[in-house]
């Protein structure tokens, strides 16, 4: 309900816009922009789902070979003390526990073609527990928070751009960004807590929580002692070798347990298929709403209403040519990407706006891309509180990346 009056939200709000640009300036370049952009959106949509369906037939393949192996039990076994606290409807040792871990696994290493098709298989194992298939689990609701809090430890792809832009140093953002993320994930956890009524002060989560605040600080140190050649290729090789680990060792599993890998392979391939299928009317809906909000200006005159009043406030302004890519992150990965080349192309890689602009990115990931896929996939209409803690974290994000930049740089 509340993704249905967003969309409507986008499309009133830029077409008032829009009519108030052609009758006051004259612009008469503003409509035929916007239709302009209903078709390249649509057009991107589908490519976006097309391109997903190779992806999603690989790794949801890979997935049943898993499931039949026995590998997603064993990880629903070892994760069920932490898991049965933060997702208590869920049945102890149910194998979607695994595929949720291998998600959040994917999503932290910065994989996300990885991610996408484990966290659709994830959410359809979710739906077979939902009693109420139109309305949105408190499981579900978890698990997506999770995903758009974008908790990731790697950000390859962002120190790829910053190095093509000509970042003296594009590591540089490493650590801002990991602190960001954490800030971002920490407080989704606890918004979706307090809606659950989840007791966070418990002995295992606590646990749980600090075992993470160490790893977190020991992956600073050990990235801190490395030069940025040496950090990129040590990121990128690990990512890489623990994904094609994860392949090969599911392979293994499923030939250990006398599975016809083969033939589970292409049953999960299958479902990757039209699972891309089944997506492509959500992806429309939303990147054109997007679109169309964008061609019309709006987002510009969000910008400089919001520059305005920071300059009224006394507040120093130099954060604010970076908010494009912060507020066009939840929207679209895609769009918060060319926000971000955008603003390292304008202002400089090396500079404020620049580094801000990565941490933005880095810090949290597409909220409503990610709950009108991840939903969409299987049907859910009403998705409860799901989108309030999924801003709630986004907000934390950028709230965080922004002290983060002052203090670093």
């Amino acid at each position: 309900m509340v993704l249905n009056y967003i969309w409507i939200a986008f499309f009133v709000i830029a077409f008032v816009i829009a009519l108030a640009r052609l009758i006051f300036f004259g612009d008469t370049e503003v409509f035929p922009a916007m239709i302009d952009s209903t078709f390249d959106s649509s057009k991107t949509a589908f490519e976006i789902s097309l391109g997903l369906t190779g992806v999603l037939a690989l790794w949801l393949g890979i997935m049943k070979i898993g499931e039949r192996g026995g590998v997603v039990n064993v990880l629903a076994k070892v994760l069920s003390p932490i898991f049965i606290k933060l997702f208590p409807d869920i049945p102890k040792g149910h194998p979607v526990t695994g595929s949720i871990f291998m998600n959040i696994a994917a999503n932290m290493l910065g994989l996300d073609n990885a991610a996408t098709p484990l966290g659709l298989k994830a959410m359809e194992q979710l739906q077979e527990l939902n009693t109420k298939k139109d309305t949105a689990t408190n499981p579900m609701i978890m698990f997506l928070v999770l995903n758009t809090s974008g908790l990731t430890i790697i950000p390859v792809s962002i120190m790829v751009y910053r190095a093509q832009l000509g970042a003296a140093q594009p590591t540089d953002v490493f650590i801002p960004i990991l602190l960001a993320t954490f800030f971002s994930t920490l407080m989704g956890l606890v918004a979706t807590s307090i809606y659950q009524r989840i007791n966070l002060l418990n002995r295992t989560i606590l646990l749980t929580l600090g075992g993470m605040c160490v790893a977190v600080a020991a992956i600073i140190w050990g990235f801190g002692q490395m030069d940025k050649e040496q950090m990129n290729l040590v990121s990128s090789s690990i990512a890489n070798v623990l994904l094609m680990t994860i392949i090969v060792g599911f392979i293994i599993a499923g030939v250990r347990k006398k599975v016809n890998v083969y033939d589970s392979f292409i049953e999960g391939a299958k479902d990757g298929f039209t699972t891309a299928v089944r997506i492509i009317p959500y992806l429309v809906a939303i990147l054109v709403a997007i679109g169309v909000f964008r061609a019309s200006g709006a987002m510009d005159a969000l910008i400089d209403g919001i520059k305005w009043l920071v300059g009224i406030c006394g507040i120093s302004t130099d954060f604010v040519g970076a908010l494009p890519t912060a507020l066009m992150k939840p929207l679209s990965g895609s769009g918060a990407r060319g926000m971000m080349v955008d603003a390292m192309s304008t202002y400089g890689a090396d500079s404020f706006v620049g580094r801000l602009s990565c941490i933005f990115q880095g810090s949290t990931d597409t909220t409503f891309y990610i709950l009108a896929v991840y939903f969409g996939s299987v049907g859910i209409r009403y998705t409860r509180h799901a989108v309030t803690c999924g801003l709630l974290a986004d907000l934390a994000g950028i709230i965080a990346a922004i002290f983060i930049c002052y203090l670093f740089f």
